[in-house]
């Protein structure tokens, strides 16, 4: 168990130290903003949706390890993916951070398992949650900024 607690260690400083997609995306078509105001935790998330299909993801931003982790997983997740399917990530992800008992389709999340171990400590859990709600926004077309409180 030591040895699967440091993995997923492992892949979360990898992420947080250099996180995937960390770039302005210039020809986003959707795009929104996203702030931990208990954490400081700050990201702005785009996108480029083509025939709803999401071409292309970035983000920007500043923040705690699980925060960069999560929306550097988030991109790597989801590009490629349909609205559709990336709302089911979303879901699953909401649901594997915020119900340690909820049934979850861990092949379909990946990586993102790592951020299960999250749920045991609350206060970090917006943390982990920041980018997924920015990206929800970003699909909705959100124009006002999205707040973990």
């Amino acid at each position: 168990m030591s040895n699967l607690h440091d993995l997923y260690q492992d892949i979360l400083l990898e992420h947080n130290n250099r996180p995937r997609n960390f770039r302005k995306l210039e020809d986003a078509n959707r795009q929104a903003d996203g702030y931990n105001p208990l954490c400081g935790d700050q990201i702005t998330l785009y996108l480029k949706v083509e025939d709803d299909v999401i071409t292309d993801v970035a983000f920007q931003g500043v923040g705690c390890a699980i925060s960069r982790a999560s929306a550097s997983m988030l991109t790597q997740t989801v590009k490629g993916q349909t609205l559709a399917k990336a709302e089911e990530i979303f879901d699953g992800f909401h649901s594997l951070i915020t119900d340690p008992d909820a049934d979850v389709d861990y092949e379909a999340l990946g990586d993102l398992e790592v951020l299960s171990g999250v749920s045991a400590f609350p206060t970090r859990i917006k943390c982990a949650v920041l980018a997924w709600h920015t990206f929800n926004a970003a699909i909705e077309g959100k124009d006002d900024s999205i707040t973990t409180e």
